[in-house]
């Protein structure tokens, strides 16, 4: 008798605790937003705007200073056995005297992507993967890798991440002297 009092007792007081944790877990009802306060709070939006208090600039617009011609003035052409490809100036490390001509295009060719002309044309061209900062001219390439472009009897192009790009001149360090005369 004794045990299923006391069954009987565990069992409401799970009952008990299941919907007091039940009604503690119901969310809040709260009133929805009606469609003047909506247009109201967009119309407060509006009026607060941040950028309709700044001045007008009469700049001109640097995106605008600069801007290339075309793609053709920024690149240069390789052209073999009737297909072509374009990589930006400045790519081309070298270039052997027998592969000058092949700087031009022929009026018959087609125009690939750089991957379809390199995979077509590996005999004649090596490339030599170069980091974003020797790119910008910030970093050498190294003296030894340079002598073996100078002495390659192939076409060499810098590439990043397996693409064309351009190697900027040398910068040269900043100067570590001061213009200003010492004072004493």
């Amino acid at each position: 008798m004794q045990t299923t009092t006391l069954l009987g007792c565990l069992g409401m007081v799970a009952l008990t605790a299941m919907s007091a944790r039940a009604t503690a877990e119901q969310p809040v009802m709260r009133d929805a937003v009606t469609e003047e306060q909506l247009v109201l709070a967009q119309r407060m939006a509006r009026q607060l705007d941040p950028m309709k208090q700044l001045p007008v600039t009469q700049a001109v617009d640097p995106a605008t200073l600069n801007h290339p011609q075309d793609l053709l003035s920024q690149s240069d052409l390789l052209c073999f056995d009737g297909i072509a490809t374009l990589v930006p100036k400045h790519a081309i490390l070298h270039i052997p005297e027998a592969y000058a001509q092949r700087l031009k295009i022929t009026p018959a060719a087609h125009i690939v992507g750089w991957a379809d002309f390199f995979a077509a044309n590996r005999g004649w061209i090596t490339t030599v993967e170069i980091s974003r900062v020797q790119a910008e001219g910030k970093e050498l390439i190294a003296e030894d890798s340079r002598k073996l472009l100078a002495k390659s009897h192939n076409l060499v192009v810098a590439t990043y991440q397996g693409g064309p790009i351009s190697l900027l001149a040398p910068q040269a360090p900043p100067s570590t002297k001061s213009t200003e005369p010492i004072k004493p």
